[in-house]
């Protein structure tokens, strides 16, 4: 198999979470690290990514509803129970729910613009490629996942992308358990990677717009 369709699906992926280390730690400042990890990566997906990736959904509605769904789903547990800083969700394994951004960082319009474009813009794209577009057929056939059709359903495929979707979201992992269940849902049901892009982008938009509105920046570990 060549490797250019894998590099297509994995390396946006693991530019971003490289990036993302390396940026916890340099002693650059937080707007000038993101925005370069935004263009880096952006580039990363203009270059290598595009010829794979659907940018047209077979069920805008219906994603956008699904993804404000996820996002109700996302803050729900908080607002109706605050369990979160107990054990099973804070420990040192998981992290804590709080936010790293310094009180400037909360009131700088130009990092917050970075911030929203990269959440809800860039890692849709970047996740949905990875767990959903790769992993989930690359768990079916590691020997040419090309040949397993976009929503190919496997038990073990589609449990084992949930559980390590959930495991990537801290201290969030059960809301992010049930984010990855649905959007895994929702591709074996549309057969559509634009349709989870666009399902992922409006829950990490509207979680954006609530974070920043609210002033809610432990979601934004």
């Amino acid at each position: 198999m060549s490797r250019k369709p894998t590099l297509a699906y994995v390396a946006p992926f693991a530019v971003y979470v490289g990036l993302l280390a390396l940026g916890r730690a340099t002693p650059i400042a937080p707007p000038i690290v993101h925005t370069a990890r935004l263009l880096i990566v952006l580039g990363v997906i203009l270059v290598w990514s595009r010829p794979f990736l659907s940018v047209r959904p077979a069920s805008a509605l219906a994603s956008a509803a699904l993804g404000i769904a996820v996002f109700l789903i996302w803050i729900g547990p908080d607002l109706l129970f605050h369990y979160r800083h107990s054990g099973l969700f804070e420990n040192s394994l998981t992290g804590s729910a709080v936010t790293g951004l310094t009180p400037a960082l909360e009131h700088d319009r130009f990092f917050l613009t970075i911030r929203m474009l990269t959440t809800a813009g860039l890692v849709p794209v970047v996740e949905e490629l990875f767990w959903r577009g790769w992993l989930m057929r690359w768990l079916i056939d590691s020997r040419d996942f090309q040949k397993v059709p976009l929503g190919t359903y496997s038990r073990v495929a589609f449990w084992v992308v949930a559980v390590l979707f959930a495991s990537e979201h801290g201290p969030y992992w059960e809301v992010g358990l049930l984010a990855g269940i649905t959007y895994n849902w929702w591709l074996v049901r549309t057969k559509s990677l634009a349709d989870c892009i666009l399902a992922h982008a409006v829950t990490n938009a509207a979680l954006g717009i609530y974070v920043i509105s609210a002033g809610a920046y432990q979601y934004w570990l």
